[in-house]
């Protein structure tokens, strides 16, 4: 089975920056997520040992960090409806009386779709005008988004999860470090863990620490080099990835003909995707490193990202 993983994942290991075309045909639109199958799920839930469940995900909020600087929209909350202005309003038209005694409050939001926890979907970043398994935006990029490769395509997540706590094992990390493939191997060491091929890894920088406090949160922080990525995919058949800081790779960019070339290596070159803004600390806290990795995204048709609420749940390691 791990053998027949990393072959699949090695046909489309890429010797330059241009999209990748998919081993599982030229419809295809999880990329490496059809690593998954009802085997590997019910292998992986069968596993479970602990009633335990730890929430790897942030809280929404006014304020909450986001990457605005290129100018996508923050996020916003309203109330559209309060007990009182219902009782002064009578929208339903059912009197005084009975809005005093049913109290009403709604609501709305507004964002970007790559803010808090979420995951890119493949359609995030191209190459030459190309995403993913070569599909363009001349012919698959309407007016209300893609046709192809859209978050509505990314399936429930069920597999391991593996936690590479890149904090605990280097300290805290200087500003906009890029974490290298020897920093995972030696903290991987530390944790006595293992990777397996179709596996879920989840990188701890430390940098949720400082959620609530958007400056310090958004403030150089550390992220993943293109040599880890590429050791994780190509090397051990890792079918997701996923950090604790705001875009997953530090910036500046380590190319000077790519601003995002970590997303680009993995979106557009390999089909991974990845998730960003984790919350990992307690799961760190209690050194719980291998699990059940459990999430779903919001089904946003034709989307490039879509908020994700990732559940993790220990699993038997012997």
């Amino acid at each position: 089975m791990a053998i027949l993983l990393t072959s699949q994942m090695a046909t489309f290991a890429q010797q330059k920056e241009t999209v990748g075309m998919s081993p599982w045909g030229s419809d295809d639109q999880i990329g490496a997520l059809n690593l998954m199958s009802d085997v590997s799920r019910g292998k992986v839930l069968s596993q479970i040992i602990s009633s335990k469940v730890y929430d790897l995900s942030v809280t929404y909020f006014v304020g909450m960090p986001s990457f605005d600087a290129l100018g996508d929209p923050g996020y916003q909350y309203w109330l559209t409806h309060t007990p009182h202005g219902t009782v002064v309003d009578n929208p339903n038209g059912l009197g005084e009386t009975m809005n005093h005694k049913v109290s009403y409050t709604g609501d709305a939001i507004s964002m970007y779709t790559h803010m808090g926890t979420h995951i890119d979907a493949l359609n995030h970043f191209g190459l030459d005008g190309k995403i993913w398994n070569g599909f363009t935006p001349e012919e698959h990029l309407g007016d209300k988004g893609w046709k192809k490769a859209g978050a509505e395509t990314i399936p429930p997540i069920i597999s391991r999860g593996v936690l590479i706590d890149v904090k605990a094992s280097k300290g805290r990390l200087p500003k906009n470090y890029r974490i290298t493939a020897h920093d995972l191997k030696d903290a991987l060491r530390r944790q006595r863990t293992r990777l397996e091929p179709g596996d879920i890894v989840i990188i701890r920088t430390g940098q949720a620490q400082f959620y609530q406090d958007a400056d310090h949160y958004l403030d150089n922080y550390p992220g993943i080099s293109l040599d880890a990525v590429k050791w994780l995919v190509e090397d051990k058949g890792i079918m997701l990835l996923g950090s604790d800081n705001l875009s997953f790779e530090a910036f500046p960019p380590e190319k000077e003909d790519n601003w995002v070339p970590v997303h680009t290596y993995l979106l557009a070159e390999r089909g991974v995707m990845f998730i960003e803004q984790m919350y990992l600390e307690e799961l760190a806290q209690d050194m719980v490193y291998e699990f059940a990795f459990i999430a779903a995204s919001l089904k946003l048709k034709g989307a490039s990202g879509s908020p994700l609420r990732p559940l993790a749940i220990p699993i038997n390691t012997k």
